[in-house]
């Protein structure tokens, strides 16, 4: 196969932890037999500096003519101070709306290697936790309509969806429970909000057509305790892009590192844009610090959910595995007895075991 691959380095560690992600492609592309073009465009305070904006329209073309999108994380203080209209995370924002993605695919998963990081007992953590949480991205607060009063005292943010904007993301949901456990808890704020009322109605709506799916319905107070105090009995959740922000960032400390993190944002078709779900981390870039796993793990849902690679995708994950177990870690993860190793070590032998 071939396949172009746009790669969005960012800022802070993103440049290192992608150098890290495309080593590892490589590495899948020699032993399967891939090529895998990579062309790096410029994003968030990166693009700021060079062209004045967050992402330029040549920038967001090349990331829609790709096959998929591999990103590595925006923004830090060094560009605290830009109009609010042309600050970094402004150009994900128009990157997610310009590429037509609408659910970000985030898996928790605990790696048994790593289980003593996890903040929650031992007794929760006897059954195996392994969510998928699935976070809309284009409608809800963040898009809507806002305004501030001219002595600044008062202020408003409008959370709105349309049907259509949740049965898309839904129905993600629903394919994606049919291919796992068959479990799917829509989570949502009926007992007070206008626009979770429509959420719930189009989720029920569409129960309908997959009757094999056990559907379960939580407040999204009460999901945001279940995920503490019984994350087992989750397989896959939806909801909107407020309370997923929220959720997923707690399935991640779950997990006991956001380094460890991967996600997909994905569209109606095959093109999808990949990233770790941790932010640029200035106060380490360029130390050789980074965790770059949450980014490898993001290539492998590339390889998996865009060019349809499972063995290629699996291969990476399974050398996660290797690595792990061979007791190698970065700062963020490292325990007693363990070898401590940097970003760009931690690529190389994740390469290696490929």
């Amino acid at each position: 196969m071939q396949a172009q691959i746009v790669l969005l380095p960012g800022d802070g560690i993103g440049p290192e932890i992608v150098e890290q992600a495309v080593r590892v492609l490589r590495a899948v592309g020699e032993k399967f037999g891939h090529t895998f073009a990579f062309d790096a465009q410029l994003l968030g305070g990166a693009s700021i500096d060079a062209c004045g904006v967050p992402l330029t329209d040549e920038a967001l073309a090349a990331c829609n003519a790709a096959d998929a999108v591999l990103m590595g994380a925006v923004g830090g203080p060094k560009w605290d101070g830009v109009e609010p209209a042309r600050r970094p995370e402004k150009g994900l924002l128009a990157l997610r709306k310009g590429m037509g993605v609408f659910a970000n695919l985030r898996p928790c998963t605990i790696h048994r290697q790593l289980a003593g990081a996890c903040p929650l007992r031992p007794d929760i953590l006897s059954e195996p936790i392994d969510i998928l949480m699935l976070r809309e991205l284009t409608g809800d607060i963040y898009f809507g309509k806002r305004s501030r009063s001219a002595d600044r005292a008062y202020a408003t943010d409008e959370m709105a969806y349309s049907r259509e904007e949740v049965s898309r993301l839904a129905r993600i949901g629903f394919e994606n429970a049919m291919k796992r456990r068959k479990r799917l808890c829509s989570v949502d704020k009926a007992n007070v909000l206008e626009c979770s009322r429509l959420w719930r109605e189009t989720v029920q709506e569409m129960a309908k057509e997959y009757p094999e799916v056990d559907v379960t319905y939580m407040y999204v107070d009460n999901a945001a305790m279940q995920l503490i105090l019984h994350p087992a009995q989750f397989d896959v959740m939806i909801t909107g892009n407020l309370f997923g922000d929220i959720l997923s960032d707690e399935s991640a400390a779950i997990a006991g590192s956001l380094g460890m993190m991967p996600s997909a944002s994905l569209g109606a078709g095959t093109r999808g844009l990949y990233e770790p779900i941790h932010g640029s981390a200035p106060d380490i870039a360029g130390k050789d610090l980074a965790n770059p796993l949450g980014t490898i793990l993001s290539a492998a849902m590339l390889l998996r959910h865009s060019l349809g690679l499972e063995a290629e995708a699996a291969a990476i994950e399974n050398a996660v595995e290797k690595v792990l177990d061979a007791g190698y870690r970065t700062a963020d993860i490292w325990s007693e007895g363990c070898t401590k190793i940097g970003c760009a070590q931690m690529g190389e032998q994740v390469a290696m075991q490929i």
